[in-house]
């Protein structure tokens, strides 16, 4: 499998990302949309925190949140939730 990484930038802010040639998506890293979205210093207690509450409501995370390893702030690649691309069929 041929993986590309690389950055995508939304406001000045970076999101890690793979894409998987095999599957042709792209894998998007959760906490950085997360800082983004929500402009929270701490991304990973907010997911961390949403998890928990989704699951004491009776909620299940979607089958796409998977995790992969990217490459962190510390320049060690690490385990990291991801989201999937989704593309629609045009009908």
């Amino acid at each position: 499998m041929n993986k590309e990484t690389s950055i995508k930038l939304f406001e000045s802010k970076q999101i890690r990302s793979l894409w998987n040639d095999d599957k042709e998506k792209w894998y998007f890293s959760i906490v950085d949309v997360i800082e983004i979205l929500t402009g929270t210093d701490r991304p990973r207690k907010y997911w961390s925190d949403l998890k928990s509450k989704l699951k004491k409501e009776g909620s299940e995370l979607s089958e796409k949140i998977g995790q992969l390893k990217m490459l962190a702030e510390d320049g060690k690649m690490r385990l990291t939730d991801i989201a999937v691309r989704v593309q629609w069929a045009k009908k």
